[in-house]
């Protein structure tokens, strides 16, 4: 009867890793999380040049996911870090390029 405890104990690292998964990289969610995550840590986003750069029927699912992310961010902003603030700095500058 180990299976019971071992079941509840796995239990609950098995939903943290599904919450921690983000949208994957490369999607539009990925660039909409990214934007928003760029102005949570103060940076100076592009929001324009990026959405420019989406392809036309990109831009309504951005903005959709943008505004998701927006209202998330809004409603439980944290602060980022110098390391994270660099790659999302980074990610952005790529976004921009793309």
């Amino acid at each position: 009867m180990l299976r019971k405890p071992l079941l509840a104990a796995l239990l609950p690292a098995g939903l943290a890793a599904c919450t921690a998964a983000g949208p994957v990289p490369g999607t539009v969610e990925y660039t909409a999380a990214t934007v928003s995550r760029g102005y949570d840590c103060g940076l100076r986003v592009d929001r324009g040049g990026i959405v420019a750069r989406l392809r036309p029927q990109e831009r309504a699912a951005f903005t959709a996911a943008n505004a998701r992310y927006a209202v998330k961010s809004y409603n439980a902003p944290h602060a980022c870090g110098t390391a994270e603030r660099e790659r999302v700095q980074g990610e952005l500058a790529a976004l921009s390029r793309r």
